[in-house]
């Protein structure tokens, strides 16, 4: 954070050869100071102060330090990330004398050097700051082409800005092009834009660019906290972290946001100031709004959206922020450890991992391209909120729609003309119907995405029912899996699966390092189709127990050890030196085995598969001698 500049001093230019003129405040009417805006206030006076911008001012320290200073910058960037500011430090840099005539181009700027107030305020005759947007043309630039050649007045260089560069003309970029690739030693060209792919390639390669990042959400509510502190100001930390949102990365547009808020609430800064002054909608009932179209509960949906509405919120706003939650959704889902950022609400880091682990990708991604089409609509639309709402009942109507490769399987097994109810009933991998709304047929069976209280009618049966297994242990799973020939299934469940919870209707895992990722998913889809039941079927963080592969491995080592220390066995081993037991068996397994040995071998249905159990040594009953 910067000490803000003496706005006593911030006197006005006046014509060259003549002292600047003394600003108001300065009277001796003792009249005070007029108000400065905080981004004015606490704009950055060297590189110290730049915040979220580290590997530029790196990459320009090591270049000033070992005298590698080029004749031309560009910065580019989003509004209000420094670019100006940046410009006006590179110039300090540049000029920087002490009093006493010493001094040489630095970044070490902690101390005001005689020029470097002036060049701050922008009122250094030798640093020109030019609007290239109201200055765009030739005969602009030959000015600057004909100015270029005679000394600085006072400073070290004459330093040239130019601002929103991707503004010049055809021409003015051509008749630049010579003096920016041959400049005086004396002049410097620092260009800023925000239209990078505007600038022609020939300017880009005559200078050094530098793209200054959008300033995270943690460093922007640790800066906007260092200005409140610094202003006497009290601010809750969730409204500092919603002005920061709403700044998209901006730190000018943060400073504007907080001014306003600190005139809003008049006192301390809560989040429903934030809310009421930006037409924000209340985060947990956005993430509420969610819910309900997750579930497929339109009316639910729609009571909410119009409740926010009501309240003040743009329908928009709230489609912003829905598509927003979205998004945060699938990056818990993909990147776990997301959940640490310092700018999430508690209510965000809870809820939106839980959605995580119980919402799949394929239905946030649709969700996420539903939403970017239907705030389209709603920007244009004459009744914003009546578009809104028809963008709620088509996401609360394709939740419960199958994929496409499901709705060809479908059809392929001819699970067609299932009544639902317009588009209600069913279930997915969630586990749990939604509430019924009722209206029509779908030829398609529907499907949930959340659980909802109100169970929705039971499918039409089918003319042959086939009996339903009972599925209790994980084991029953394995044993579903051999019956319906399922090989592959079968050796991930014992290979890759740490089990954690395991209840009728609900498994919970861990995955083994190398397991697939959609097994959750394949596993939840087969018990489905087995056993005429919906299975919630989750991966979780936790660490989990042993794979069954790892408890037959510890099985077999423990029967090992117990008939090694029987003393019948000890004595034929002392006897034969060399000899080892090669296997224990439980009279009950065999016969198990051979009530199994009708099953076709693992190779007719995987031939690459890896064997279940290591058959490397000799299997039989008895000691190897």
């Amino acid at each position: 954070m910067t000490d803000p500049i003496d706005a006593a001093s911030a006197d006005e230019p006046g014509f060259a050869g003549f002292d600047p003129v003394p600003a108001p405040q300065a009277a001796a009417t003792g009249a005070p100071a007029p108000y400065r805006v905080l981004a004015r206030k606490y704009r950055p006076a060297h590189f110290g102060d730049l915040i979220g911008q580290e590997a530029m001012v790196r990459t320009l320290t090591n270049a000033f330090a070992a005298g590698r200073i080029p004749q031309a910058w560009m910065l580019t960037g989003v509004r209000g990330v420094g670019k100006t500011t940046t410009a006006r430090i590179l110039a300090r840099a540049l000029n920087f004398q002490t009093p006493d005539g010493q001094g040489s181009p630095t970044t070490d700027l902690r101390e005001f050097g005689i020029h470097c107030r002036e060049i701050i305020e922008g009122r250094h005759i030798d640093v020109m700051e030019i609007d290239a947007a109201s200055n765009n043309s030739v005969d602009n630039i030959r000015q600057i082409n004909d100015a270029v050649r005679y000394a600085p007045v006072s400073a070290r260089y004459k330093v040239y800005i130019v601002d929103e560069v991707h503004m010049l003309s055809t021409g003015a970029f051509n008749a630049f092009l010579k003096t920016l690739e041959e400049p005086p030693p004396h002049a410097k060209f620092i260009f800023a834009t925000t239209e990078i792919r505007k600038v022609p390639i020939t300017v880009l390669s005559r200078c050094q660019r530098f793209d200054l990042r959008r300033v995270e959400s943690d460093v922007l509510v640790d800066h906007l906290s260092n200005i409140c502190r610094a202003e006497s100001v009290d601010a809750e930390q969730e409204a500092l972290a919603a002005v920061a949102r709403a700044a998209e990365g901006s730190v000018r547009d943060s400073l504007s946001i907080l001014d306003q808020a600190i005139a809003h609430a008049a006192g301390r800064i809560t989040l429903d100031d934030i809310r009421s002054m930006l037409g924000l909608a209340d985060r947990a009932r956005v993430i509420d709004l969610f819910e309900a179209v997750m579930k497929g509960d339109i009316a639910a949906a729609l009571g909410e959206l119009r409740a926010q509405y009501d309240a003040g919120a743009d329908p928009v706003v709230v489609l912003n922020d829905l598509a927003e939650f979205t998004h945060l959704v699938t990056r818990l889902k993909l990147v776990p450890e997301a959940v640490k950022d310092n700018s999430l609400a508690q209510a965000e880091r809870v809820r939106g991992g839980d959605f995580a682990q119980r919402l799949s990708v394929r239905i946030l991604a649709r969700t996420w391209q539903m939403l970017l089409k239907g705030i389209a609509e709603v920007k244009q639309a004459d009744r914003p909120v009546m578009a809104a709402e028809m963008v709620l009942v088509r996401l609360a109507h394709a939740a419960d729609l199958p994929t496409p490769d499901e709705a060809l399987k479908m059809l392929r097994d001819g699970m067609g003309s299932v009544p639902a109810g317009n588009g209600n009933g069913g279930g997915n991998g969630m586990g749990m119907p939604r509430p019924p709304s009722g209206g029509g047929n779908t030829a398609l069976a529907a499907r949930p995405i959340l659980a909802s209280a109100n169970p929705a009618p039971a499918p039409v049966a089918r003319a042959v029912a086939a009996p339903m297994a009972i599925v209790a242990t994980l084991e029953d799973v394995v044993a579903l899996a051999s019956q319906h020939r399922d090989i592959t299934l079968k050796i991930a469940l014992e290979r890759d699966i740490r089990p954690v919870r395991f209840e009728p209707g609900r498994i919970e895992f861990s995955l083994a390092e190398g397991a697939s990722r959609t097994l959750a998913q394949d596993l939840s889809r087969r018990l489905k189709e087995w056993t005429g039941q919906t299975w919630m079927v989750a991966v979780v963080n936790d660490e989990g127990g042993a794979t069954m592969r790892e408890q037959a491995a510890a099985a077999k080592d423990q029967r090992e050890s117990d008939a090694a220390a029987h003393p019948s066995v000890k004595a034929v081993l002392e006897r034969f030196p060399g000899a080892r037991i090669v296997d224990v068996r439980d009279p009950r397994a065999i016969a198990a085995a051979e009530a199994a040995a009708s099953m076709p071998a693992e190779d007719e249905y995987l031939p690459d598969a890896e064997p279940l159990f290591d058959d490397s040594e000799p299997d039989f009953d008895g000691i190897d001698f």
